[in-house]
């Protein structure tokens, strides 16, 4: 790629996902510059009771390292929301995980398909405010699933001279509705004026809807790579 045509990158998702997007970035050779508008916490204290359950369902990587750090079980069958949720929790040991490559929807239909397999309910470890409602779309198909809150992701404000450096990037990379909403008040008053929003989903993009930004575009499919071949594309592709 010619210098000339380098972008700085922000990106503002929370570690550790936020150091694998911008050597991902740095790939691709743009400048990436990382100030998580996020931050993941833990918030259950002992694994959830398993004694009843039949499969995992991770909606995230975060998920699924989390659930990992909870309990030395293994043996369960693993369903994922896409491929780095699924890649995450191989690392972890997990040795049987199926990737939906999509959305909810796409790992309730994984998992209903597959639903005949099951020796038990679908355990759906999660965030406080999950993506999606997979627990409803289960439900419509009569699959028996319970969802156990793990973690929660809390507003992170950069200092001073990180926001500064992150308001002066040609992209920002938004990887949830939550790191949209953050960066929609910090980009109040014009400060965004000379930013292109590049969001994983139209439902990441939906809080930036009155945000004043240079442009707003979005991956036609929710995953990572998608969105980053938004990088090198000029315009308002797929804008909600």
């Amino acid at each position: 790629m010619n210098q000339a045509l380098r972008r700085t990158i922000w990106i503002t998702r929370a570690e550790p996902g936020a150091a694998a997007t911008a050597e991902r970035v740095r790939q691709l050779g743009h400048r990436p510059l990382v100030a998580p508008l996020l931050e993941v916490r833990p918030t259950a204290q002992a694994a959830p009771d398993l004694a009843d359950v039949g499969a995992l369902a991770f909606t995230s990587a975060n998920a699924a390292r989390i659930f990992a750090s909870l309990t030395e079980r293994r043996d369960l069958p693993v369903f994922a929301v896409g491929a780095a949720t699924a890649k995450a929790a191989k690392a972890e040991g997990f040795p049987r995980v199926l990737s939906a490559d999509g959305d909810v929807e796409a790992l309730a239909a994984g998992i209903v398909g597959r639903a005949g397999e099951l020796r038990g309910l679908v355990l759906h470890a999660a965030a406080a405010e999950p993506a999606g409602d997979l627990a409803g779309a289960l439900a419509k198909a009569g699959v028996r699933s319970r969802t156990e809150t793990i973690y929660e992701t809390a507003p992170l404000k950069p200092d001073a001279r990180e926001l500064e450096a992150a308001f002066a990037a040609d992209d920002v990379l938004l990887h949830s509705p939550r790191a949209a909403r953050q960066l929609a008040v910090l980009a109040r008053g014009g400060r965004g004026a000379g930013l292109r929003a590049l969001c994983l989903s139209r439902a990441v993009a939906r809080p930036l809807a009155r945000a004043q930004l240079k442009g707003l575009a979005c991956a036609p499919f929710p995953m990572e790579a998608a969105l980053l071949n938004l990088i090198d594309r000029d315009g308002p592709a797929n804008a909600p």
